[in-house]
This record gives structure tokens, C-alpha cells and sequence, in this order.
């Protein structure tokens, strides 16, 4: 299970990290092109070179339409395809500076309640995200300027959301077994520490 978990929330990051990506390009040449659009609408180019300058902005030489609409959908999906392998990796910071001290037990019993209030937190948001795409697909609502359905970028999110809170509630489960059985399954301190 954990292998398999594994491979999912690494292709699930993949994609995240793809997203950004895309979203630098976008946000990179949508910057540009406002940039160049407000140089060819200046006055010492449409002085020198009125026609070009104006065929340029005819041919859409500027923002990119809809780009703010396009980055808020792809930052809401990135952030919930990075949480499952930050989550299975132990990536979150952690300050263990009350618990260093305590004995095994029960930091296994604080870790335990840790993970199945996080399980129950990730579950709550994936339900939300699906009740609040659901009622996007209903309602028809679009975007303002571009008008794709919204109920997509709820979809986006919810994939990473999903897989988010499948891994958790196995990281409970796992966490309680450690505390019964009293005696470590996977690693505590992989990821991020402060």
C-alpha cells in the first residue's frame, strides 16, 4: 500500500510541479506582452511607426486574456498535488521542541492523535470540494472573462485533495498501529525539520 501510495502522490507532485510551470510561462508572457503592448501604444513608437505599432496590438500583442482566471485554478490545483507526498514524506515542518523529551509512548500517542486529526481535516476538504464542485456544475457558473466552468477548477483541486486524504487517513491508521503495538512501522522525521 504504501509503494503504491508512494507512486501516486510522486506523479500527483509531478503534475503540481508541471502546473507551475506552466503557470511561470503564462504569468512570464503575459507580463511581457502587457509590457510590449504598452510600449507599441506609446508615443515615440506610434510616432515613428504608427502602422506596425497598431498592427502588432491588432494581431493581440499583450496580456494574455484570462490570465489571472488561469493562475488562480492552477495555484488551487498545485497546492493540493503537492500535499500528498509532502504529507507520506513527512515534509511538514515539525518543532519538536515539548516533544523531544518525552518518552516513545507517547510521542507514538501525540503522533497518532496528530495524524487522524489531520485524516479527518483532509477528508472534511476533499467533501467540501466535492459538495462545492457539485453545486458549480449545477449552478453553470463560469469565470468572468474567459468563462470556463468553475466547477473544473474544483475538479483539479479535488484530485490532489482526494489522493491527499487517502494518504492521511493510511498514515493514521498506520500512526494508531504504531501506538498499539508500541513500536515504529515507517519513519517519523523524514521531511522538513525546524
Amino acid at each position: 500500500m504504501h509503494k503504491v501510495l508512494m507512486t501516486l502522490s510522486r506523479w500527483m507532485a509531478y503534475l503540481g510541479g508541471a502546473m507551475l510551470i506552466a503557470l511561470i510561462v503564462l504569468t512570464c508572457l503575459s507580463v511581457a506582452g502587457r509590457l510590449l503592448n504598452g510600449w507599441l501604444l506609446s508615443d515615440a513608437v506610434q510616432s515613428v511607426a504608427p502602422g506596425a505599432a497598431q498592427w502588432l496590438v491588432g494581431i493581440g500583442v499583450g496580456a494574455i486574456f484570462g490570465d489571472v482566471e488561469l493562475t488562480e485554478a492552477g495555484v488551487a490545483f498545485a497546492i493540493f498535488a503537492f500535499l500528498p507526498i509532502c504529507h507520506l514524506t513527512n515534509g511538514h515542518a515539525a518543532v519538536d521542541v515539548f516533544t523531544r523529551g518525552l518518552p516513545a509512548r507517547a510521542n507514538r500517542a501525540l503522533g497518532a492523535v496528530i495524524e487522524v486529526v489531520f485524516a479527518a481535516v483532509m477528508i472534511l476538504i476533499a467533501v467540501q470540494l466535492t459538495n462545492g464542485m457539485l453545486s458549480k456544475m449545477r449552478s453553470g457558473q463560469t469565470t468572468f472573462l474567459i468563462e470556463f466552468p468553475i466547477w473544473w477548477a474544483y475538479a483539479l483541486a479535488l484530485t490532489g485533495a482526494v489522493l491527499a486524504a487517502v494518504v492521511a487517513a493510511y498514515l493514521a491508521v498506520i500512526r494508531v498501529l504504531e501506538f498499539v503495538r508500541n513500536r515504529d512501522l515507517l519513519p517519523h522525521q523524514a521531511g522538513a525539520d525546524l
